[in-house]
């Protein structure tokens, strides 16, 4: 059987993978986990690059040691934040954390330089004040000397790639996502940047899912025992290569790919920049085989990890599981939360940050772990909810069914609640998908797989499904009512 090695940096933790392809069917095994704890140093949130770039090794080492020649290496991670390197490929700071408030500081400058309609019909992009295009316009206007410094500008997996084989190349479906990517050019809208006064000379040649990048530098071949494997650039923005590998049923079914953000989604064959688009906020990203992922972020179990976080931090470790069994015994319906509120956006006392919005929105607060739990998983499912009919309202489709895959597709109880929220079928699987998907674009690029079609098939014969179908309570109605006055009445008052 071909082997293959996924590395996958998630937001919370990363993990490596090996892909075992048989003709039929795709098995996986999990070689490494590891979490992605981020540092502040001084005022500055950013990434411990270094310390995932060991683990990276230390997973590679493993997936050598199970003894299957490794054809190839495909490396993901969430989408936005980036490193600089100088001409001799050295990094010159850790990244900086998409959540670090600076970013969010240079949204007014941005838009008195660029209008945010601009912004929208060059890139298609959602005007979210976490994009890459904010970090490089705060770094100009300060002005960061390192942008002077600096020979290329590579987003996550891109450093990796660097690192592992001397690649300089920016992947499109990643790429897509920076607010400095046109995708009617699939390349850099380099006049923009050069408006913000950031060098577009930063801006590596774009390549596709796909692409062979090299065979691994000797240094790091003889450290982790692979040899002269290859070097794949999959889908490389985690979500791309989760969508890659829903095994979709019907045409205009939603993908919701579930972790630290919900994303929630439409895939389409052309991006979809209109006035209703811009309106609603939604965002056009690349995907795999042509495809365009026309979504909305939501934030999602981030909240609920910040708050096991926090009650961490107070002497009760609760574990994931544990808190879904509380949430599913508290009282329902007793608070609801905008989980895109922009309270809840930077790291903190999260618990603390609910009460008051709760009492903010004349809501009686949640009053244990329980009550917060079943607080943050109702308001998420109704999130997916509103944003699946706003994305309905946009493109005139009606969706058919729910794809949840990620993490969130293990968590019954908010696979369940989405599909009494929304009133549609759900279906939960696969829970590894950014791993699947990162594979299936290595296998393709070996020959392995012929498209995207036939990797959606593969993956529909790797994986069970399960199917939660909504049920007709009334209380869901009146909870959609609710949930949305709350969230008016709550944005009136922000952005008054």
């Amino acid at each position: 059987m071909t082997a293959f090695a996924a590395v996958d940096l998630g937001a919370q933790s990363g993990r490596v993978a090996v892909g075992h392809f048989d003709g039929e069917r795709l098995e996986t095994t999990e070689v490494h986990r590891f979490a992605n704890v981020p540092v502040r140093l001084g005022e500055t949130l950013h990434w411990d690059i270094l310390g995932l770039y060991r683990e990276v090794l230390d997973g590679l080492r493993a997936a050598a040691a199970l003894g299957t020649p490794v054809a190839s290496i495909g490396v993901d991670s969430w989408a936005i934040d980036f490193g600089l390197v100088d001409r001799a490929g050295r990094l010159l700071r850790n990244p900086v954390h998409y959540r670090d408030g600076r970013r969010a500081r240079a949204v007014d400058s941005v838009l008195e330089r660029i209008s945010g309609r601009e912004l929208y019909d060059r890139t298609g992009i959602q005007l979210l004040p976490i994009n890459t295009i904010f970090e490089l316009a705060a770094m100009a206007g300060e002005p960061d000397p390192l942008l002077d410094a600096a020979d290329s500008m590579l987003l996550i997996p891109d450093l990796v790639h660097l690192w592992l084989c001397g690649a300089r190349s920016s992947e499109r479906t990643n790429a897509s996502t920076t607010q400095c990517f046109d995708p009617r050019t699939r390349d850099w809208a380099r006049d923009l940047v050069e408006r913000l006064d950031v060098p577009a000379r930063l801006l590596p040649g774009v390549v596709e899912p796909g692409t062979r990048l090299g065979r691994l530098e000797a240094v790091v071949a003889d450290e982790t025992h692979l040899g002269e494997t290859n070097v794949v650039a999959v889908a490389t923005h985690d979500t791309g290569s989760a969508v890659a590998a829903v095994p979709f049923r019907r045409p205009d079914s939603v993908f919701v790919s579930v972790g630290t953000w919900s994303l929630v989604g439409l895939e389409v064959d052309e991006p979809v920049i209109t006035d209703a688009s811009f309106a609603a906020n939604i965002t056009n990203e690349g995907g795999v085989g042509d495809t365009v992922r026309l979504l909305r972020n939501v934030t999602g179990l981030w909240l609920l990890h910040e708050c096991r976080r926090a009650w961490a931090g107070e002497g009760t470790d609760y574990a994931f599981d544990e808190l879904v069994a509380l949430a599913r015994d508290a009282p329902a319906f007793t608070a609801f939360l905008d989980p895109n509120d922009p309270a809840f956006t930077e790291p903190g006392d999260m618990p603390a940050r609910i009460r008051s919005y709760c009492t903010a929105t004349g809501q009686t607060p949640p009053a244990d772990a329980g009550a917060t739990a079943r607080c943050i998983l109702e308001s998420l499912a109704l999130k997916h909810a509103e944003t699946i009919e706003t994305l309905a309202a946009v493109t005139g489709t009606e969706p058919a069914e729910i794809h949840v895959v990620g993490g969130g597709a293990r968590n019954a109880l908010l696979c369940d609640w989405t599909a009494c929220a929304s009133g549609l079928p759900v279906l939960a699987g696969p829970d590894e998908a950014t791993v699947l998907g990162n594979l299936l674009v290595q296998a393709m690029a070996a020959g392995e797989i012929s498209s995207l079609a036939e990797g959606r098939q593969v993956v529909r014969r790797s994986v069970e499904l399960s199917l939660h179908e909504p049920e007709e309570q009334p209380e869901w109605d009146e909870a959609r009512a609710r949930f949305a006055a709350i969230v008016a009445s709550r944005s009136l008052e922000v952005s008054a």
